[in-house]
């Protein structure tokens, strides 16, 4: 499809705007490209064809946010910061909500839950010491954003779906899981351009995996 070959070649000059901008550490640059990136993805889900209707919604509510939570972490200061963190959590909700639309838990779902367990305390015992005042969000961030990988793991584990949506939505939320792990790098451990050079790539390439998605599963 056309359209999607000229969202991605948009995408990448806009990501490399981004990453520039962040090198140099340039606010400004920063707020012209990554909401602009952002919108990007919630455009790409809407042109797509989307027969199955609430997964689509879903979706695409989950994408706003996200974009919402972008340009609060853009910005500086904790309190940014902390909506920011709101916004994502309630766009995980959202994609949680639309993997189980898609499939219902199965074996795979509880491989994926076992390893995300074990993942997730890891993270918060290496985050604990920086955390502070924000121990409790980063505990229930974590906690969610490992269920939505388990869900997106459902999908990947049903056995009707098609392959291409699957993989789609498998590698979209794993990319997302990652990329999230340098975001908590860059603010609670080891600040530098190295989390942001390799967190926001695979952040937007989670996104776009996502985006495409709707288009990938019929009725």
């Amino acid at each position: 499809m056309m359209l999607n070959t000229l969202i991605i070649i948009l995408a990448a000059a806009l990501m490399g705007g981004l990453l520039y901008s962040e090198k140099k550490e340039s606010l400004r640059g920063k707020l012209l490209t990554k909401p602009a990136l952002s919108l990007l993805f919630i455009v790409a889900a809407a042109v797509q064809p989307h027969p199955v209707a609430r997964y689509y919604y879903l979706l695409l509510a989950g994408l706003i946010l996200c974009l919402g939570g972008d340009v609060f972490l853009a910005l500086p200061g904790q309190k940014m910061f902390r909506i920011g963190l709101v916004s994502f959590l309630l766009g995980h909700v959202l994609y949680i909500f639309a993997f189980f639309h898609l499939a219902d838990v199965n074996a795979l779902t509880w491989a994926t839950a076992g390893g995300a367990l074990i993942t997730g305390i890891f993270i918060y015992l290496r985050l604990r010491p920086g955390l502070g005042p924000l121990r409790v969000p980063v505990i229930f961030y974590i906690i969610v954003i490992s269920v939505m990988l388990c869900s997106a793991a459902s999908v990947a584990g049903d056995s009707v779906l098609v392959p291409q949506g699957k993989a789609a939505v498998a590698a979209g939320a794993l990319l997302f899981y990652i990329s999230d792990l340098f975001v908590a790098r860059q603010r609670f451990l080891k600040a530098g351009f190295v989390n942001r050079l390799i967190g926001l790539p695979l952040y937007y390439t989670g996104q776009f995996l996502l985006a495409f998605s709707v288009g990938m599963f019929g009725p």
